[in-house]
């Protein structure tokens, strides 16, 4: 039997927030390697661990796998959250960039300068409630089912909520209209995979603090 997926990473959200996400929906216990000094980054670079010498990187069925997109389209194909044909996987991915492209702007408000901070996060604001949302609040109410595709939980569903607790977070208002959405935040928080990780203890990341991003400027730069 295989050993559990172990993740490569800092001890914080950023890009592998969203694989500690997909692993907990899918009922996968990991383990987490985190990196806490520059060496340690050097020491996953000099032995071959990183093909384009980056994190996150996830070793689980003896490959040892980076790039974000990549993982969690493995992960999702292993566990079944990925479609049952080759037109809802074209959607899953759709969806899945839309959500990409707002989160890029998101993980990256903690690490903005304190005189950017305001602008960034009237852009995520912005995008939200504009572009973003309204966006997955139409797919949902026009085929009136309880996921995004296919009427069962992908990683699409997992991806999304995930980032409206993270927008809520600095927007706490920001679901107000939409409807759709905050219930597809309550059917996928309330499966017993998510909701077990949801709880105090679990492998999810609080918001970035100061210290951890002292932390990861130590790390990589």
């Amino acid at each position: 039997m295989a050993g559990k997926p172990v993740l490569h990473y800092f001890d914080g959200r950023g890009r592998m927030e969203p694989v500690r996400w997909l692993l907990a929906a899918a009922g996968v216990e990991f383990e987490e390697k985190f990196l806490k000094t520059r060496d340690d980054l050097s020491r996953l670079r000099n032995d071959g661990s990183l093909m384009f010498q980056q994190v996150p990187m996830v070793e689980i069925d003896g490959m040892k796998l980076v790039q974000t997109r990549a993982i969690l389209n493995y992960i999702a194909s292993k566990y079944n959250l990925y479609g049952k044909d080759v037109k809802e996987r074209a959607l899953i991915d759709m969806y899945a960039e839309g959500m990409a492209d707002l989160d890029e702007i998101v993980l990256h408000q903690p690490y903005v300068p304190q005189e950017e901070k305001e602008a960034n996060l009237a852009k995520i604001k912005d995008k939200a409630r504009n572009r973003y949302f309204p966006a997955y609040e139409k797919v949902l109410k026009s085929h009136g089912q309880d996921y995004l595709i296919g009427n069962r939980l992908s990683r699409a569903d997992v991806y999304l909520v995930e980032l409206l607790y993270h927008v809520e977070e600095l927007d706490p208002t920001v679901l107000a209209n939409f409807p759709q959405l905050k219930a597809l935040k309550t059917r996928v928080s309330n499966l017993p995979t998510v909701k077990k990780f949801l709880q105090p203890g679990s492998q999810r990341k609080p918001y970035e603090d100061e210290k951890c991003v002292e932390l990861v400027m130590k790390i990589f730069h």
